[in-house]
């Protein structure tokens, strides 16, 4: 019997080994006013090495790209898309086509018109897909709050 307990706990102590969760991208953030009625929000990625996530840009039949919601606000509007810098475009096999991704890092920007001088807070949310050389992870939505002061 204490053969089969120890055989048990073995057995469950390398299942949860193997059910951890990955998580190789963290998401920091940051706002900037530039004026009293205009601000620039960031959306920083950090990757551990071998994985990347992909563009805002990537063609249908891809992966899922990165992509940014804003919640409404009566404080602030979004101006424009977000920018992204330029990304490494390769071909990758898993889609048949070229992608764009960034790997190590990457900086998201989104510009907003604030409604008034007072301090607001911008909500929404991000989804984002990563991959690695042998696979790649379900897509991941990422709520967000970031002080604008």
């Amino acid at each position: 019997m204490k053969k089969l307990l120890v055989l048990f706990a073995a057995i469950m102590l390398s299942a949860s080994a193997f059910a951890q969760i990955e998580t190789p991208v963290k998401w920091s953030y940051a706002a900037k006013r530039v004026s009293k009625t205009e601000a620039v929000v960031f959306f920083k990625a950090t990757m551990e090495d071998g994985w990347h996530i992909y563009s805002q840009n990537v063609k249908e039949g891809g992966p899922n790209k990165t992509s940014f919601t804003f919640a409404a606000s009566k404080d602030f509007t979004p101006v424009g898309k977000t920018t992204e810098p330029k990304g490494i475009t390769k071909y990758e096999k898993v889609f048949s086509m070229d992608v764009t991704y960034f790997e190590k890092a990457v900086i998201f920007q989104q510009k907003i018109k604030l409604k008034s001088a007072k301090a607001t807070t911008v909500k929404g949310k991000l989804e984002y897909m990563t991959c690695n050389d042998m696979k790649c992870l379900p897509p991941e939505e990422v709520a967000f709050s970031i002080p604008v002061k």
